[in-house]
């Protein structure tokens, strides 16, 4: 056999080294089960079908947001937060997280006589937020058809949940709560 004729042979077969194809194909078929796999896990709410100009109508998936920030606590250590609706690096065959609400980016406040929360809210009406406060915690949750938010954040400090005042403007949602004032401990008194 002569060099033309292995080599018409070989490439009638696909690619040039049999392997290499078989490989490759190997990799497409795995891609398509892990999207496959990524879109069934997908909430409902963030899958919408759109026109096109020439009239098709094609899949549109999202938001999907992640991100951190990175701040100094009161002891001067990182303090790291995430937010977003998805969480990436998990294992397994679908490397994200999905989230039926977004957690919203946020920032705590530690002063001396309040603790004041600023929470990022964009698109949202102040009519659709709801705040709920305990003496430890701040629970901020939207759920309307088109933006689900939310977020249980966790307190510096003790606080007097009833003396939460608020406001939301330009997507910014600010809530200052008073410091529960600390109690004192008791002094030991020795008998005589």
């Amino acid at each position: 056999m002569d060099f033309d004729e292995w080599f018409r042979k070989r490439f009638s077969r696909g690619f040039f080294f049999p392997d290499i194809d078989e490989m490759i194909k190997d990799m497409e078929r795995e891609f398509e089960r892990s999207f496959k796999e990524i879109q069934s896990k997908i909430p409902q709410n963030y899958v919408r079908e759109r026109k096109l100009p020439d009239g098709s109508i094609t899949k549109e998936w999202g938001p999907f947001i992640y991100g951190y920030s990175m701040t100094l606590g009161p002891d001067g250590k990182p303090v790291i937060r995430e937010f977003g609706n998805i969480r990436p690096g998990l294992p397994g065959p679908t490397p994200f997280e999905f989230k039926g609400a977004r957690e919203p980016f946020f920032d705590v406040l530690d002063e001396a006589e309040t603790v004041k929360v600023v929470v990022e809210l964009p698109g949202v009406e102040k009519q659709d937020i709801n705040l709920e406060a305990t003496d430890k915690s701040l629970t901020v949750s939207v759920d309307t058809e088109r933006k689900k938010y939310h977020k249980e954040i966790e307190l510096p400090a003790e606080v007097d949940p009833s003396s939460a005042k608020s406001s939301f403007k330009n997507g910014v949602l600010e809530v200052t709560l008073r410091k529960l004032s600390p109690r004192k401990k008791a002094h030991r008194i020795k008998v005589e």
